[in-house]
Parts: C-alpha cells; sequence; structure tokens
C-alpha cells in the first residue's frame, strides 16, 4: 500500500498531486491570491493551482506585445490576482474585463447542454448568488487599475465595438460553449505571436460540450488545446 505524508500533499479544486506545491508560501503568491478573495468579497474558492497557471500565464504573455482579454469575469477573482502580481498600474496596456454581469446567456446553450441540466444549474446559482450582477461592484472593484477596463454586454456580440487590434493574453470562463467558441474564433487572428489563450474549465467533466465545440474550433483554426490537471486548457498562438 503507497502511504502519503498529508502534510505534504496538495488535494483541492479536484486535484491531487504530491507534487511540490510550495508556489502557495510564496509572497507574491499569497498577495495575488488574496486579492482574488478581496474581489470575491472574503469567498475562497479554494483552486490555489489553478490561480498558479494564470499567474504564470499571464506573466509570460508580457513577454508579447497586446491587451489582456477576459471574457467572463464574474466578481474578477483571477483578473484580480493576476493584476495584483504583475502590479498592473505600471504595465502600459489595457486589460478587458468582459461579462454579461448577469450570469451566462440561456438562449446561448445548446441543445446538448439544455438537455444536461446547464439551464437548471445556472437559475440555482443565480439564485445563491454565484454570478454576479452587479455592474458597479465590478467597476468598484477594478477602480484601483485605470487601465482596466470593465465592459457589460454577451460575447460575441459586444466584441466588435472593442477597439482591441493586438492581444497577448486572452482568458476565458464562460461556462457556455457558444460564447467560448465565438471568443476563441474572434480573438485567435488578433493574436500576437506567442500569446496564451487560457480556458478556465476546458478539462472539466461537467463541461465536456465546451472542451468539445472548444476542440473543433482550435482544430478549425489550426491549433490543439493542452489538457491540464486543474481543469484547465491552455495554447499558444
Amino acid at each position: 500500500m503507497v502511504r502519503f505524508d498529508t502534510r505534504r500533499y496538495y488535494a483541492e479544486d479536484g486535484l491531487f498531486s504530491v507534487h511540490n506545491d510550495e508556489f502557495r508560501q510564496s509572497p507574491t503568491f499569497r498577495d495575488a491570491y488574496t486579492r482574488g478573495i478581496e474581489a470575491s468579497a472574503g469567498v475562497d474558492p479554494e483552486f490555489a493551482w489553478r490561480v498558479h497557471v494564470a499567474l504564470w500565464a499571464a506573466r509570460a504573455a508580457l513577454s508579447v506585445p497586446g491587451d489582456f482579454v477576459e471574457c467572463g469575469v464574474n466578481a474578477g477573482f483571477m483578473s484580480s490576482a493576476i493584476m495584483r502580481r504583475l502590479n498592473w498600474s505600471e504595465i502600459p496596456r489595457r486589460f478587458f474585463l468582459i461579462d454579461t454581469f448577469a450570469g451566462p446567456v440561456f438562449e446561448q446553450f445548446s441543445a446538448e447542454e439544455l438537455e444536461a441540466g446547464k439551464a437548471r444549474l445556472t437559475r440555482e446559482l443565480l439564485s445563491r448568488g454565484a454570478y454576479v450582477t452587479d455592474v458597479e461592484r465590478a467597476r468598484r472593484n477594478f477602480a484601483e487599475w485605470v487601465n482596466a477596463i470593465v465592459v457589460a454586454g454577451p460575447v460575441p456580440d459586444i466584441l466588435p465595438s472593442l477597439e482591441i487590434e493586438r492581444v497577448a493574453f486572452l482568458h476565458i470562463d464562460m461556462n457556455c460553449a457558444y460564447p467560448e467558441r465565438s471568443a476563441l474564433q474572434y480573438f485567435w487572428d488578433r493574436l500576437s505571436p506567442g500569446a496564451l489563450v487560457l480556458f478556465d474549465d476546458y478539462a472539466n467533466h461537467e463541461y465536456r460540450h465546451q472542451k468539445q465545440s472548444l476542440d473543433e474550433a482550435a482544430r478549425s483554426l489550426g491549433t490543439e488545446i493542452l489538457s491540464l490537471p486543474t481543469g484547465q486548457g491552455l495554447a499558444i498562438r
């Protein structure tokens, strides 16, 4: 029988690992993660390794020209952590934060997603306050960064109205296949060479319809998405 030292394994957010997770003790990581919790009104979602991946990807994207974009912001946990980690006020770029701020658009769910109960689950989450429906709360959260641009509207409808020419980092987290695929397709030709695209729920079994749709889109664009044990997906332009 294999025995694990309970002081030395990581078990959180659907991920179990006996590998080194000392990043959690880093002062810069802890500061960024704490800022994410602050954005979520004190709620800790307990997905440290997922944040670790996002912070690494965002930092790597600084070597690539272009703005940062997040499609699916909600409370702003991930983007707040990223901006704190990168000291965003001193970065001469824009960070577009795009969300309906009303939860997923029910009309965008596919027949397969509806059959899988996505509409019912979304209504439950809305009733429990899991989706932020107050755009002013989001604006207050990001007010410390003058180059953070909060955009309220559905993807992909809102995208053509935004003056985004080049993108270095794209984070996609909308819990629905259609807007996620649409965002990837819309921004693909706007991504600078070497730009990173991070998908939040790509490898999560509960969001398999998103993965299937994104894989099809990726193949049509001549690329492939890396599946990560955190449940995320990663693509490089």
